[in-house]
């Protein structure tokens, strides 16, 4: 009896330690976190925004767009001129509609920016805003 009481602790201190639990656990966090994320496209772009009090926290699924201070109007890293900025907001509201975030350069022309803002509400856009940075 005791040879195999003392056989049966030698096998359990000869096993590791069990990962298979530990591992479900990461497997189903990770899982988690991917389908609870989500992704904003940023602009690609540096911009210098202007400061506002008012300013509030974004929206997580927008459309970004930015202005740059050579007047680029830019989406998702590519430079879309005025004249793509439509095409863009349509093909993006298509899926389901989202507000429209313009980060603007303090330095940009005011007519620019106010037809960039004509262009998205023409293409559909609900909500037109402008990223600001909080006084």
């Amino acid at each position: 009896m005791s040879l195999r009481l003392q056989r049966r602790i030698e096998l359990q201190n000869t096993q590791g330690i069990d990962m298979s639990p530990l591992l479900d656990v990461v497997f189903i966090l990770l899982i988690f976190f991917i389908v609870s994320t989500v992704f904003v496209k940023e602009t690609g772009v540096e911009v210098d925004k202007p400061q506002a009090i008012s300013a509030k926290q974004l929206e997580q699924n927008t459309i970004m767009l930015a202005i740059t201070h050579d007047n680029r109007v830019v989406y998702d890293g590519a430079n879309i001129g005025l004249t793509g900025v439509r095409t863009v907001i349509e093909q993006t509201l298509s899926s389901e509609p989202r507000p429209v975030v313009i980060q603007v350069d303090k330095s940009v022309r005011s007519e620019l920016l106010v037809n960039v803002i004509d262009e998205a509400k023409l293409a559909g856009a609900q909500s037109v805003n402008i990223a600001t940075l909080k006084q």
